[in-house]
């Protein structure tokens, strides 16, 4: 090998090590944010605790009974702990994960791609929330009234809100805090994930990667893959998973719209950048109606 090839080599592999040595530092700066968030809820996991544990307490008090959980392991407390700073130290250092794999990938687009990138980034932790939220409001609270529903309660039980039973086996709820933390901790990041579809579809369709047309073709496919989806990712209850199903297939029409709508933006601007003609048939493509009627095609 001559000394020119080893210096091209040498050439072609510096940016490659340049690249790798700042992966590296944006992955250690978030993974000390992590820790750091980990710490923090770690020291307030008890009121962390108490507050995901308010849909149990909610439903249960409807129902006259108390609030209460127990650990069936001496060292589940520890787990508890170790898994309510885990989901806490991810949500506190999403920021600054965010903001370090945005300073990587920036340098690498173009003005136009940071101004379509930007806002995605902004708009996944916004939607990872509301899934949250709409999970931990929502759907909780109907799913462990189902769930506590199969109670039963005889005269010697610790808890009898009427008299419909009179004698017989008491069997009620007495739950591992960690079998309950387990359940709404998969109810949350189950809903916050499914709430990232419109922002990942939109994405792919700004890429060109999905269309509209594309979309709505498949829509059927898309109604058993979200079937299936809801069975795997909520109990094996009917109300969570029809909830999930509309949901996701809610969100899924939404994304339609929305990519859509790049297409359309799209179009307007190779038209007015004049790399588009007003008889070209990007719009079919795309699936679009136009008000405006076709112009006939011209022979060169």
């Amino acid at each position: 090998m001559s000394a020119t090839d080893e210096d091209e080599i040498d050439a072609s592999s510096a940016p490659l090590i340049e690249h790798l040595a700042e992966l590296r530092t944006r992955l250690i700066r978030s993974v000390l944010a992590f820790i750091v968030g980990m710490v923090i809820c770690f020291t307030v996991a008890t009121p962390i605790f108490n507050f995901l544990t308010a849909p149990l307490c909610q439903v249960l008090g409807e129902r006259g009974q108390d609030c209460d959980l127990i650990f069936i392991s001496p060292q589940e407390g520890f787990f508890v702990a170790i898994k309510v700073s885990l989901l806490g130290g991810f949500i506190l250092s999403f920021p600054m994960i965010a903001y370090q794999m945005w300073r990587f990938v920036a340098p690498g687009l173009y003005k136009s791609e940071k101004g379509a990138f930007l806002p995605f980034l902004v708009a996944s932790p916004f939607m990872f929330l509301l899934g949250a939220a709409f999970a931990f409001y929502v759907v909780t609270p109907l799913a462990y009234d189902f769930f506590l529903g199969f109670q039963q309660f005889g005269n010697g039980g610790e808890a009898l809100p009427n008299e419909e039973v009179q004698q017989g086996l008491s069997v009620v709820f007495q739950g591992s805090a960690q079998e309950y933390l387990n359940l709404t901790i998969k109810f949350i990041v189950a809903f916050g994930l499914c709430f990232q579809l419109p922002v990942l579809l939109t994405l792919m369709g700004k890429a060109g990667l999905v269309s509209s047309r594309g979309l709505g073709e498949v829509r059927k496919y898309a109604v058993v893959a979200i079937l299936v989806l809801a069975a795997l990712v909520t109990p094996p209850d009917v109300i969570t998973q029809v909830i999930l199903f509309v949901v996701v297939y809610g969100l899924y029409e939404i994304s339609i719209f929305l990519v859509r709508r790049v297409e359309r933006k799209r179009v307007e601007q190779l038209r007015e950048e004049g790399v588009l003609g007003e008889d070209e048939d990007l719009d079919d493509l795309y699936g679009l109606d136009d008000d405006e009627p076709e112009q006939p095609e011209t022979k060169a």
